[in-house]
């Protein structure tokens, strides 16, 4: 029988999430029960519920604890091919990881919740998207692209296709050649067409 134990308000809440997170991290999204939370938090579920209306909402809450809280390091190569290189590689070693397994359940199960699908969506543009914008302002400051280069849509293209190969091919690691294709066959030509544009 689960003991109680009698929390409110904030505290109550993180040790939901913290629980949530020691489930995600120890049986994966689609093993993740209400029961098991509530129990490993020593609450009702029914409390759970009240807060959070299903597993999926509560899983997502739980993801954004997962997150990095300080900022990484920008990388800094000296080049724009170079410094984009880093960045995927970064973000295919996370997708590879645990946590990023997680994240593909939650976005495989959630597709047809826009809702869900949309908040989720904002917490990966937030946590990546500051420093693919830094990396073209570095590079648009040396002459590498056009400042008009400098947007959310062209800042996370690379991310998104590297997301495409887990998620509509099935990958659980992308292998380095690929990421080199993305960014030399798709982002690099991207960001320097503007540039091209305005010479013609």
């Amino acid at each position: 029988m689960t003991q109680v134990t009698r929390r409110r308000g904030a505290a109550l809440e993180q040790a939901i999430l913290d629980a949530a997170v020691e489930e995600l991290n120890e049986v994966g999204y689609h093993r993740l029960t209400m029961d098991s939370v509530a129990a490993r938090a020593g609450t009702a579920k029914n409390v759970i519920y009240r807060r959070w209306p299903s597993r999926a909402a509560l899983s997502i809450a739980a993801y954004r604890q997962m997150l990095p809280t300080n900022p990484e390091a920008t990388p800094d190569t000296g080049s724009l091919r170079g410094d984009a290189l880093a960045l995927l590689t970064r973000a295919n070693d996370r997708l590879s990881s645990p946590v990023g397994r997680i994240l593909r359940e939650l976005l495989t199960d959630i597709q047809s919740d826009p809702e869900l699908l949309r908040e989720l969506r904002d917490q990966m543009a937030r946590a990546g998207i500051g420093v693919w914008l830094t990396v073209l302002a570095r590079a648009a400051s040396r002459g590498e692209v056009d400042p008009a280069a400098l947007t959310p849509r062209v800042a996370t293209v690379a991310v998104d296709l590297l997301r495409n190969e887990y998620a509509l091919n099935g990958a659980t690691s992308v292998p380095g050649s690929v990421l080199t294709e993305i960014v030399d066959e798709v982002f690099l030509p991207l960001t320097s067409r503007a540039r091209a544009e305005r010479r013609t």
